[in-house]
């Protein structure tokens, strides 16, 4: 760890239920030798004393005020958990109470005796990482019929950012920002006729077209059109969609909370492997922390683009059959959530010496 982070960590608070997300800034991580000092917008440091043992890390948890000791917490493992698939966590904490909460809350667990992070349980809590998200985890669920379609009710769009992550890697923070039609509808124009785009999408045409295309997403309940930005740079256009309801559910056993996406990288820059491996996860990242029932992420990838289905693979969608649209033959692909948080896929894989650059 040799860069000083900014994390997209939302300020918590501690009543006495529990840990809660309150709607604050960022904090900033920093590596000091054997600590980790986190800093937040109101000037507070908190250090975290750091030592490496045999086969982990070992974090010292300082005692004081619960309500700074957990996000500061929190965000020192995403730092340390973040851009390695294989770290080891370990925590010294000498408030009973406190070692109560984080087992409570999912942030750790009992193990051998030990303390122990267990960072597929941190990685999903959308508190973290969710600006706008509920204590529940969901909306609540009510079934209703959309044509000859029975589907949960979808919650109210969104508005503003959806999700935000430090990208250590890349030492930009990566977010997703829903679709705002007046403000983007520019960015979206030029990127459907950019040739690349276009010769995947098909969706290229005037900008009247366009403004009609991103008026019916954001209108549509089964479907949230996102911006992604690097910092404060937008990159390109992604949506989200509920997969019963979207023409890809008759065609397997879509199940009520199973999501899928699309994406047009619309930055020549933010092309190559190393943008594929921030802006994949991390999509896939906050599908399933929008929903916690969501289990499932599916895709459906032009069959002849090569390229686009290793990168796929690496990710860790399973190949499941192939199948013929109107407009296309398609790859049916899936994710599961046990396996996205389980094998850390939010982090990428060990670099190959032989391993080519790429791109998306």
């Amino acid at each position: 760890m040799n860069v000083t982070q900014l994390m997209p960590l939302r300020g918590a608070a501690l009543p006495a239920g529990g840990l809660r997300a309150g709607l604050g800034g960022r904090l900033s991580v920093v590596p000091r030798g054997d600590a980790i000092e986190v800093r937040d917008d109101a000037g507070r440091r908190i250090s975290l004393g750091l030592e490496a043992e045999a086969e982990s890390l070992r974090l010292r948890v300082p005692s004081g005020l619960r309500e700074h000791v957990l996000p500061a917490l929190c965000g020192a493992i995403e730092s340390l958990t973040a851009g390695d698939r294989n770290v080891q966590l370990a925590l010294d904490c000498g408030d009973g109470d406190l070692a109560g909460v984080l087992v409570r809350e999912g942030i750790a667990i009992h193990q051998g005796g030990s303390l122990i992070v267990e960072p597929a349980l941190v990685w999903q809590q959308p508190r973290l990482w969710l600006p706008q998200a509920t204590s529940f985890g969901g909306h609540p669920q009510l079934h209703v019929m959309s044509g000859d379609r029975r589907h949960p009710l979808r919650p109210p769009k969104p508005t503003g950012t959806c999700y935000a992550r430090f990208i250590p890697w890349l030492g930009q923070v990566l977010s997703f920002v829903a679709v705002d039609v007046e403000r983007d509808l520019p960015l979206y124009h030029r990127w459907m006729n950019d040739p690349r785009v276009e010769a995947i999408w098909g969706d290229g045409g005037d900008l009247e077209r366009h403004r009609r295309d991103l008026e019916e997403r954001t209108a549509d309940p089964h479907v949230l059109p996102l911006i992604g930005y690097a910092d404060d740079v937008p990159f390109g256009y992604f949506e989200v969609y509920w997969a019963k309801e979207n023409r890809l559910g008759p065609h397997y056993a879509a199940a009520d909370f199973d999501r899928g996406w699309h994406v047009a990288i619309g930055e020549e820059a933010f092309r190559g492997k190393a943008w594929i491996t921030a802006w994949l996860p991390s999509l896939m990242h906050f599908i399933f922390l929008d929903d916690i029932r969501t289990q499932r992420i599916v895709g459906e990838p032009k069959a002849s683009h090569a390229q686009q289905i290793r990168n796929l693979d690496r990710a860790g969608f399973a190949k499941i059959k192939h199948i013929d649209f109107p407009h296309k033959r398609a790859l049916l692909v899936m994710l599961l959530r046990e396996r996205f948080f389980a094998d850390r896929l939010w982090a990428p894989e060990a670099a190959s010496p032989s391993e080519g650059s790429g791109r998306a």
